[in-house]
């Protein structure tokens, strides 16, 4: 539980405060002690405490006063500067559209570095309830390695829903597998598709973040979209790709190759298969020849009466196989 730090105050003045509550009225020193903290510390802290109206002092002692009223106060001031936030954030938009005719004002072009990894960091921090994505993963030659991405495991810890479309090279990639499996055990929806032709972010229903394939990774461009047609487009772009899409596994429950449930190497058969990974890659991840893979993917496509790869990833997640 952290309800100061949230708002602003320092680790340290949010210590202090619970354990005035806690323990009641206590002299500097003693805190300092108590929290392992130094004196500055404590004075420093006192006096953010103080500034909210939740701490005064009483002679030798500091004292935690109702937070109620002090947190209802310092809620309405942020309400009216998120308005006043608002409001000069139109005005600019439209300054910057009177002298940038380069696009409507619902795209904005991020080129810089630094833009890039704040605007990706915006969706995992801004969202309130969900984040949908088709991912290619890092493309060009100079691409970092795959990860997951920063912010996102926090977001999935407070609950925000996650929905993922990879394309079938992204699985080609241990490393990408492994950060993929971390979310997925954490809650995320990840499903994949041999095809996906880009990175795509969607931030609740509010911003998208759209990245298209590029030879040189430090060349890419970050599109953002506003609230718009484009980005009810993008939506549903997601949601194609989404209902085409074959889901990953969750974890690897332990399953018989008859008919109804599939055995755990056939199982782990069939991730490698929706992943794309060609027979000599599945052969070798197995230990086994590629001979003993074709005949183990066409016995599994007589099972599920499938005629095709992609059909059998289909089959083997409608039966709940995957």
């Amino acid at each position: 539980m952290h309800p100061l730090r949230v708002i602003g105050l320092t680790a340290t003045a949010e210590d202090i405060y619970l354990a005035l509550v806690q323990r009641g009225p206590a002299p500097p020193a003693g805190l300092a002690s108590t929290l392992r903290v130094t004196p500055d510390a404590v004075r420093a802290a006192a006096d953010e405490l103080a500034g909210l109206g939740l701490l005064e002092p009483d002679g030798e002692r500091l004292v935690a006063r109702p937070p109620r009223a002090a947190l209802d106060a310092l809620a309405e001031i942020r309400a009216k500067e998120l308005g006043t936030l608002r409001d000069s954030a139109d005005e600019l938009a439209r300054f910057w559209r009177d002298h940038h005719a380069e696009g409507p004002g619902y795209i904005e072009i991020v080129r810089t570095e630094a833009a890039r990894d704040a605007l990706a960091r915006r969706v995992q921090d801004e969202a309130v309830y969900q984040v949908r994505a088709l991912s290619i993963g890092p493309t060009g030659r100079l691409a970092a390695p795959a990860q997951v991405a920063p912010g996102c495991l926090e977001a999935l810890a407070r609950g925000v829903s996650y929905s993922v479309v990879y394309g079938a090279q992204v699985l080609r990639d241990p490393l990408a597998r492994e950060a993929i499996q971390t979310c997925v055990n954490l809650g995320e929806r990840a499903r994949v598709f041999p095809n996906v032709a880009l990175n795509l972010m969607i931030c609740d229903d509010r911003f998208a973040v759209v990245t298209a394939p590029a030879r040189d990774h430090q060349r890419r461009h970050y599109i953002a979209v506003q609230r718009s047609a484009l980005l009810d487009g993008l939506v549903g772009v997601f949601e194609s790709y989404w209902q085409m899409a074959v889901p990953l596994p969750i974890s690897h429950e332990s399953m018989d190759d008859a008919g109804a449930s599939p055995t755990d190497d056939a199982r782990q058969l069939l991730t490698y298969l929706s992943g794309g990974l060609t027979d000599e890659s599945i052969a070798r991840e197995l230990g086994v020849s590629e001979r003993t893979v074709a005949r183990r993917i066409a016995r599994l496509q007589e099972v599920l009466g499938a005629q095709t790869r992609f059909q059998l990833g289909v089959q083997a997640s409608r039966r709940g196989w995957l």
